[in-house]
């Protein structure tokens, strides 16, 4: 089933981003305009903000809902590097974070896991859940690389305090590391923390063909994800999940891949994890060694 999706609300934007910030944007509305080096507005751009916000929502109302058991939001901007009061990386909105922060504020939610793929950390997402224990961030993400953050010791100040959780790999790493890392660190992650929605983050440059980065991730290894995923959302969200598209800029891989995943949340198997090579073997399991203490926090 596809729909169009219809513009965001404003008091499900401004959960996540201040009014003065919004209103800022929406001054950009119709023109031309730089917000910094990477960040442009076209005339169409605030409208499509609005939208790409919007999708996000709907999608995860529509698996809160009982309608769907899993969605996926095709939209542009993105948004996990759009910071509470700052637009950057291409992104205005924080498309996931206004997702989630309206699902549990009023569709009932009360345990939220956002997964992070994309090959750049998803620094405005993880700004705007910092302090929160309702919704965990867990990001695996290229590092050093834009936008420089997503360190080790990044996980969370006050109450949200241990519910950030970043996992940055070295580039080349490929669909051996991910399938392992999801498998040994992100599964006894969720199953320790028994989200009632799992949302993504699904970011599609930690492909080998994709321009922005030096990842090796294939369209098959984006399929595993996406399964395993599946998996955890079964096991603990009855089903729950929505995938809501980040970045991604080789249009090939990055159609094949969406589609893969696509296929995934219609039922189709999930391609199995490859055995990582022995760097990335040792690699991922320094990692998740040095977030043991973690896995059964909750």
């Amino acid at each position: 089933d596809y729909r169009d999706a219809e513009p965001a609300q404003h008091a499900d934007v401004e959960l996540i981003h201040p009014a003065e910030y919004v209103a800022a944007l929406d001054a950009f509305r119709g023109r031309r305009g730089y917000i910094d080096a990477d960040t442009s507005t076209s005339p169409g751009t605030v409208d499509a903000c609005w939208l790409a916000a919007g999708a996000a929502v709907e999608a995860v109302h529509a698996v809160v809902s009982d309608s769907y058991s899993s969605s996926l939001a095709l939209v542009r901007p993105p948004g996990h590097h759009a910071e509470p009061e700052r637009a950057m990386g291409f992104c205005f909105f924080s498309n996931v974070a206004i997702a989630a922060a309206a699902a549990r504020a009023r569709m009932g939610c009360k345990r939220i896991l956002v997964i992070d793929w994309d090959v750049h950390h998803g620094n405005g997402t993880q700004r705007a859940v910092y302090d929160r224990d309702d919704i965990l961030f867990f990001s695996v993400h290229q590092s050093p690389l834009y936008p420089g953050t997503g360190h080790l010791d990044e996980r969370g100040i006050g109450a949200g305090y241990g519910y950030t959780i970043n996992a940055p790999l070295p580039a080349g790493m490929g669909d051996g590391a991910y399938a392992m890392l999801f498998d040994e660190l992100l599964r006894p992650v969720a199953d320790a923390y028994a989200p009632d929605l799992i949302l993504v983050s699904a970011g599609f440059d930690a492909h080998r063909m994709d321009p922005l980065a030096q990842m090796q991730v294939t369209s098959d290894g984006f399929a595993t994800l996406c399964g395993i995923v599946k998996e955890l959302a079964e096991t603990h969200a009855n089903g729950r999940m929505s995938l809501i598209l980040e970045g991604g800029y080789h249009l090939d891989a990055l159609s094949q891949s969406v589609a893969y995943c696509a296929d995934i949340l219609t039922g189709a198997s999930r391609p199995p994890g490859p055995t990582p090579s022995g760097s990335e073997y040792r690699f991922v399991s320094r990692l998740v060694s040095e977030h043991r203490d973690r896995i059964t926090r909750w």
